[in-house]
């Protein structure tokens, strides 16, 4: 068992205590993967947070409440910044490989996203659309020029 890539193993019969004395010896040993490293785990722009982790945005520091699936889609736009994702990878990462067509969900949840964090939902500054082809996020250009996209 140990063998094929098992932690540990109990055979039968065991005492409860010894089965909650194991799980907690290997919650233990797998601590540190929950622990966030420095800088990965929270972005932030300009006054936009994103917790990847802890799936918590804010917004001016104000908590904004997203769907699952709204912060899989931002996590997903987040985690590639400034890269066209097309229709069928933004599907496909998040409904799954049977999707690829359904670009009218993406507009649903881009809109739903742009209505909690955008200032102005019809002028986007994060989520832009890149036309026939999927969206971008963009990370603003503090006191520059923005681009303004449907």
């Amino acid at each position: 068992m140990l063998d094929l890539g098992a932690d540990d193993y109990l055979t039968k019969p065991f005492g409860v205590e010894e089965l909650l004395a194991r799980v907690r010896a290997v919650l233990r040993r797998t601590q540190w993967d929950m622990i966030p490293r420095a800088g990965e785990e929270i972005k932030q722009f300009g006054d936009l947070e994103i917790d990847l982790t802890g799936h918590i945005v804010r917004l001016q520091g104000e908590e904004i409440r997203l769907s699952p699936t709204e912060f899989a889609l931002l996590k997903q736009l987040v985690t590639n910044a400034g890269k066209v994702l097309t229709h069928r990878m933004l599907l496909q990462s998040i409904w799954g490989p049977e999707y690829g067509g359904e670009a009218e969900y993406l507009r649903v949840y881009i809109n739903r996203l742009r209505h909690k964090l955008e200032s102005d939902p019809a002028n986007p500054r994060y989520l832009l659309t890149e036309p026939g082809v999927g969206y971008r996020f963009v990370v603003p250009e503090i006191g520059g020029t923005r681009r303004r996209s449907p």
